[in-house]
Formats: structure tokens, sequence, C-alpha cells
């Protein structure tokens, strides 16, 4: 491991990143110190604008994709390197905001109604319902479910937040009905 990403996986670590964030920050660091085939340490801001026209133009990243290795190397400069004037040569590309695709009550009937068993509509039904992520729904326990204030507990969500999300009569029948039949 060299010195740099030495460093650099402190840094990470003092600042409590995620594992996965942690491995993604590294790759990129890694990926533009190949590209220019010496450490990003050496390397200044016409490489910097060269590598970000290359993962746009030759790469064909989404600016989503470019973003992400940018704030990579916005780290290693400012956090790790101290060099916080490189700041202003690591810009992130416009990223297009687009409306999300909202299906109509028939079309979420559907695809609840079109579950194998009670477990799979249970679980379609509360993903529908809370707005919970698949993993973070996986990781509920009957503890978490407050049926007199109407809320479930998510604990250690996305970011490792715990948040409460509401519950409708109708999640809370589901749930008691799985639970009847499941036990």
């Amino acid at each position: 491991m060299t010195h740099l990403r030495k460093l650099m996986l402190e840094e990470l670590q003092r600042r409590n990143y995620s594992e996965s964030t942690i491995r993604g920050y590294l790759r990129a660091v890694r990926a533009f110190a190949t590209h220019f085939g010496k450490s990003p340490d050496k390397l200044g801001p016409e490489q910097l604008r060269q590598y970000q026209v290359y993962l746009l133009r030759e790469r064909k990243l989404s600016p989503g994709g470019v973003e992400a290795r940018m704030s990579a190397l916005r780290f290693l400069y400012v956090k790790t390197l101290k060099r916080h004037e490189m700041r202003e040569h690591l810009p992130f590309p416009k990223v297009p905001h687009k409306l999300p695709v909202v299906m109509s009550q028939e079309e979420v009937a559907k695809v609840i109604d079109s579950a194998r068993d009670l477990l799979q509509r249970t679980i379609l039904m509360a993903l529908y319902a809370t707005g919970a992520r698949r993993a973070e729904l996986v990781q509920i326990k009957v503890a978490d479910v407050d049926s007199q204030r109407m809320v479930i507990h998510i604990r250690h969500g996305k970011g490792g937040h715990d948040r409460d999300v509401p519950l409708s009569e109708k999640l809370l029948e589901a749930l008691r009905q799985y639970w009847w039949r499941a036990s």
C-alpha cells in the first residue's frame, strides 16, 4: 500500500465513511493515477481537466458517474493532501433532474395483487406504503412496528440514520395477517 493510499484511507476512516464509499473512492483515485501513470500528488489542474473530459467523452460516463469520481478526487486533494486550491479545478458536471415515474393507484394494486403468496404481498405493500429501501425493510423487527403511534422505526437506514415512517391502517392489517399466519 502506497503512503498516499494509506493517508487517504486513514482520512476516510477518521471521518467514518462507509466501507463501500471508501472502496469506491480508493478505486477512483487508483484509476486516475493509472490513467496518467503517475502518483496523483504529482498531477495538477490540467490533468484533472483532461481526466474529466476523458470520463465524459471517451468512457461516456453519466454525469452522476463523473460526479462520484470527482468527489473522490476532491476528497484526496482537499482533505488528504490539504491542497484547497484544487477544489476549483474539480467541478461537478450538471446532472439533469428527471421526474420519477409515478404509478397510478390501479397500477400499484396490480403489482401488489400479482404477488405469489402472502409474504411477497406483504413485502410489496410495505415497500410501497413506507418508501423504505429493500435493505431497510429486511432489517425491520416486530418491535419496530409501533401501532400506537402508527409508525415503523427503521434502524440504520441509508447513511446509518434511524427514522420513523408512517404506518397505514392497510399495511398494519397486512402485517398482522402475515404475522398471524406465519406463527
